[in-house]
């Protein structure tokens, strides 16, 4: 593996306090995705459009503090404890599939493993304890 990264979810606010992190912590955001940027945007809400799908800041040593949006128009409902995640960014599709199969186990998948528009191998799940999973690789790689 090659590194676990908190990606934090917002009610709408992910500009805002991503904002409010880079003046904290200093350097320059890696990612700064809006929904509209994704295909398929046209479909969603006007009001969610302009929301934050993917920020990122690296915080030094190879952490990342990541985030977005939650939408309401997908049913995401935030409520303190479900607002992170912790992103597994792996080393192949292997190890993505193996830890991704552990992970899910007795919990939920709420993505399944796919090819991804962003250019990953990519899941999310929820473990049977409730913590919350993104597993990440990176096709480029």
């Amino acid at each position: 593996m090659l590194n676990v990264n908190p990606y934090l979810n917002f009610p709408g606010t992910t500009e805002e306090a991503m904002n409010f992190y880079k003046s904290v912590f200093g350097g320059e955001f890696t990612a700064f995705a809006r929904f509209s940027d994704s295909p398929g945007h046209e479909k969603m809400p006007k009001a969610e459009q302009n929301m934050i799908m993917h920020a990122a800041l690296p915080l030094g040593n190879g952490h990342t503090l990541m985030a977005t949006d939650a939408l309401e128009s997908m049913g995401q409902d935030l409520v303190t404890g479900n607002n992170y995640y912790i992103n597994l960014a792996t080393e192949s599709e292997e190890e993505t599939n193996r830890l991704f199969k552990g992970l899910s186990a007795g919990g939920k998948i709420e993505m399944p493993l796919n090819r991804t528009f962003w250019g990953a191998y990519a899941g999310m799940c929820r473990d049977r304890y409730g913590v919350q999973w993104m597993l990440n690789y990176d096709l480029s790689s």
